[in-house]
């Protein structure tokens, strides 16, 4: 077994991925409760930068920062990011944990699935960068690179996109372990 696997395995317990996921979530919906409607209460209904899966271009970076005016930007960077920068760490663990936890039930953690399991942390590391490009981007307002805009909307596909293979990944998973539990019976 690799050492990766291994490690899952050690943290795999029902208890510690539900603490984990409960604690996860609870910061997920402050930000989608309170930080998030605070920042976008500035937005005159434009999304944030880490709310376009599909990304987005200088132009929209500029307009959405122009839209948020001083104010808006500061409350961006002071109450969103900082939030946003404990979240990623917590949906790296806790949703790795998770299907770990579940591939276990399903006796194949020592398998090459198990490799699913990292996609929350590319996406956690990817959410990280993306941080770093937003608060970057926020702090040199209205002078904005074209590069920074490109590196920071390439991280933004980046965790959007292995978010939403891990959350495919997990749906099947769960399917599979559901007809295993309805067949037991």
């Amino acid at each position: 077994m690799n050492r990766f696997a291994k490690t899952l395995e050690k943290y795999t317990s029902g208890k510690k991925v539900l603490g984990l996921f409960i604690l996860t979530n609870v910061i997920y919906l402050f930000m989608l409760l309170v930080t998030i409607p605070k920042t976008m209460g500035f937005s005159n209904g434009m999304k944030l930068l880490d709310m376009l899966p599909t990304g987005y271009n200088q132009d929209y970076v500029n307009k959405l920062f122009s839209t948020l005016g001083e104010n808006g930007r500061e409350i961006y960077l002071t109450n969103q990011i900082p939030v946003d920068m404990i979240y990623p760490l917590l949906f790296g663990l806790t949703y790795s944990l998770l299907l770990a936890f579940f591939l276990k039930k399903l006796s194949k953690l020592k398998s090459p699935f198990t490799y699913l399991s990292m996609l929350p942390i590319i996406a956690g590391i990817a959410d990280y960068l993306e941080n770093i490009g937003i608060i970057t981007m926020l702090n040199n307002y209205p002078d904005l690179t074209e590069t920074t805009v490109n590196v920071t909307n390439i991280f933004s596909i980046i965790k959007s996109t292995t978010t939403s293979i891990y959350f495919v990944a997990l749906i099947v998973i769960l399917i599979i372990l559901g007809i295993k539990f309805i067949k037991k019976k």
